[in-house]
């Protein structure tokens, strides 16, 4: 019931700083109505943030290696005891853990050193950049085709429901994929400012953005480049080395931010680093952990992420821009198109894989609405047009509710959180192993030991015993056929 009421009072404030900011724009006042667009984005996601939990997939995986990056932030560790024997290829249960670039864990291990280890300072991070990247569309829009598309694209952005989800941990792919989604539109944001502004350390900061976009999820991140230089070549005329200038910029700088990186866990983990760097070659020939899809998924999500209606302002978009041969809007299709192209090829499929388009697709939906406000597109009765409006504008926020889920009833501090911390508050030490538990990933957050789901043979137990650990092991049928009475052996409920 308070889940309920939570959900009810976050909407509320939500609908009525969105209505305060139509009333801003009204009055001419654009920098507080974007303000409150971004202000109300954050109330959507600190709700949509606030379970408290580590949720399945992947996010309970991130929150433990964030962890222990807290003492080791160079050593990026799953399991930072292993007692067991491990397959260093299995990043549900390795050592070393290089399965997903460190800026985000990085942010999530810097937040909970200051704020403590808990699910709210985890998502801070991603809450935070992910409502500042709400100005960003805004900007970027305004920057395409005027304050109208700008703040309209804002609010699609604000209330997006998959971005809340993924800042929220709910759904796979989590953080880094915020990460990935912001900090490729800050790149943008630093380009275009740069080429409003003709100063080179814009470019400079775009290249940072660009490199921490790549050590958040890797090379898909380098759609920045084309869209910057498609921008470049609509822009007044510019010398072509002062265009190869500024575009070493972007690509020095960016390499200046992920190199070391990379350098570092080749030398220092290769064998963990090589296998990485070819499981992530095969998710382009095979399709891994189950997520198939045809050759039409990225393009089928598209209505379930953006509205069923989505198709028609981009279609509408690719006539618009074959017929005004204008690169600025070329510049806004590929951001789009690569990238799902690209995805679209590629044996293993998952939604937030195409989600750093977002905030193209925001612009370009919002254009579409405004073209909608001023003249019938397709009909020549205005009714069918404010039909085709309205829905473009009210699916995706039925779909922000539909995935944020404010009134609907669930458990947002579940028992078994508090079984786990009430367990670690019981046993206290760095020397203590848990076995038999069902959340083995979870229960290394919320403790201090080493977890495990199964239980080993005797003679294992023994010599952990005999080495100083303390063995914990949850309640089985079967715990009798496995060991013997011990004073360092204890079974748990």
């Amino acid at each position: 019931m308070l889940n309920q009421v939570f959900g009810i009072l976050s909407v509320c404030i939500a609908c009525c700083v969105f209505y305060w900011s139509y009333r801003q724009y009204i009055n001419c006042n654009i920098t507080r109505s974007i303000v409150l667009i971004v202000f109300a984005g954050f109330v959507l996601r600190v709700y949509a943030g606030s379970d408290l939990y580590v949720h399945k997939w992947d996010e309970r995986y991130h929150a433990l290696v964030a962890k222990n990056m807290i003492e080791h932030p160079f050593r990026p560790m799953l399991y930072k005891d292993p007692v067991m024997p491990y397959n260093f290829k299995s990043w549900t249960s390795n050592h070393i853990w290089v399965h997903k670039q460190p800026f985000p864990l990085w942010a999530m291990a810097g937040s909970m050193a200051f704020f403590g280890v808990n699910e709210i300072a985890l998502r801070m991070p991603s809450i935070i950049l992910s409502s500042i990247a709400v100005y960003f569309t805004f900007f970027i829009g305004y920057f395409y085709f005027g304050k109208k598309v700008g703040l309209l694209a804002a609010f699609f952005h604000s209330i997006n429901g998959l971005l809340i989800e993924i800042t929220a941990g709910r759904v796979a792919t989590d953080h880094p994929d915020i990460f990935f989604v912001c900090l490729v539109e800050l790149s943008i944001f630093f380009c275009i400012l740069g080429l409003k502004r003709d100063r080179l350390f814009f470019y400079l900061f775009a290249g940072i953005s660009l490199g921490l976009a790549i050590l958040s999820k890797w090379l898909p991140a380098l759609i920045v480049l084309p869209v910057w230089l498609f921008l470049a070549l609509d822009s007044k005329p510019m010398k072509p080395t002062k265009i190869i200038l500024q575009t070493a910029t972007i690509l020095g700088a960016a390499l200046f931010i992920v190199l070391p990186w990379q350098i570092y866990i080749h030398l220092s983990f290769p064998n963990e680093t090589k296998w990485e760097s070819h499981f992530n070659w095969l998710h382009i020939t095979q399709a891994l952990d189950g997520q198939a899809g045809s050759i039409f998924y990225h393009f089928n999500k598209m209505r379930i992420i953006w509205g069923e209606l989505i198709y028609l302002p981009v279609g509408w978009f690719i006539f618009q821009s074959v017929k005004r041969k204008s690169n600025r809007h070329f510049s806004l299709l590929i951001w789009v198109f690569v990238p799902f192209i690209f995805f679209s090829m590629v044996a293993t499929k998952m939604q937030a894989y195409t989600l750093f388009t977002a905030p193209a697709l925001f612009i370009i939906l919002s254009w579409h609405c405004i073209a909608l406000m001023q003249k019938p597109l397709y009909f020549r009765h205005k009714i069918f047009s404010k039909i085709i409006l309205a829905l473009l504008v009210l699916l995706p926020i039925r779909y922000c509710i539909e995935r944020v889920k404010p009134f609907k009833q669930r458990e947002r501090y579940p028992e078994w959180v508090s079984v786990l911390k009430d367990l670690g508050q019981k046993y206290k030490g760095s020397n203590i192993v848990l076995f038999n538990e069902p959340r083995p990933i979870e229960a290394m957050f919320y403790t201090n030991f080493t977890a495990y789901s199964n239980i080993p043979e005797k003679d294992v137990i023994i010599e952990l015993a005999n080495n100083g650990y303390l063995i914990l092991i949850r309640k089985a049928d079967n715990i009798r056929e496995k060991i013997f009475e011990l004073d360092s052996v204890k079974i748990i409920d």
